[in-house]
């Protein structure tokens, strides 16, 4: 895997350290929190899987968990435009506070699906954290209310991230060499 690797763009201290901070950042969003609405965390499958767990561990509040997996991809490197989602909630959003996360929003096409829908089923608020925004490769407009990166379009896989399945277990992030992904 190492040899289809081109650089490495964020080490595991890096990533940890950014991790810690979002956090914070969520734990002092909702510290303040008084009304019986819980907070649940909901985890796009599979690729924000290593980013949620850690996550999750770095907010110190009660939080509940739940999965969507939702795809516009497949196996291509360029989103398809059409939302499908191949695993959906166990648990009913309504009155909670979800916070949705990604490990990378690129075209924008799933996310606002996804908050669309969520808002939809009667959230008391939907927000989006994100481990990585590619803003080059936008195509919708979403509100990232918690980021970690903005990074420049190169295709990146690692901590979660992939390639048809592969690579999500690096422990970096690192750029995948285009002859990889390319005919």
């Amino acid at each position: 895997m190492k040899k289809d690797i081109k650089e490495i763009f964020f080490s595991e201290e890096q990533l940890a350290e950014k991790v810690k901070e979002l956090g914070e950042k969520i734990t002092a969003d909702y510290k303040e929190l008084t009304d019986d609405k819980g907070i649940l965390l909901v985890g796009v499958l599979k690729g924000a899987a290593v980013f949620f767990t850690d996550l999750a561990r770095k907010i110190d509040l009660p939080v509940r968990f739940d999965f969507m997996m939702a795809s516009s991809y497949g196996d291509a490197s360029i989103s398809s435009g059409k939302v499908e989602i191949k695993k959906d909630l166990d648990v009913d959003v309504r009155n909670y506070h979800v916070i949705l996360v990604e490990d990378i929003i690129d075209s924008g096409i799933t996310m606002e699906c996804l908050m669309r829908i969520l808002n939809q089923r009667g959230a008391a608020s939907v927000k989006l954290c994100a481990l990585f925004s590619k803003p080059a490769r936008r195509k919708i407009p979403v509100n990232i209310d918690y980021l970690g990166f903005e990074i420049p379009d190169e295709f990146i896989v690692g901590y979660g991230l992939d390639y048809a399945e592969e690579y999500r277990n690096l422990p970096y992030v690192g750029v995948l060499k285009p002859e990889i992904y390319t005919d």
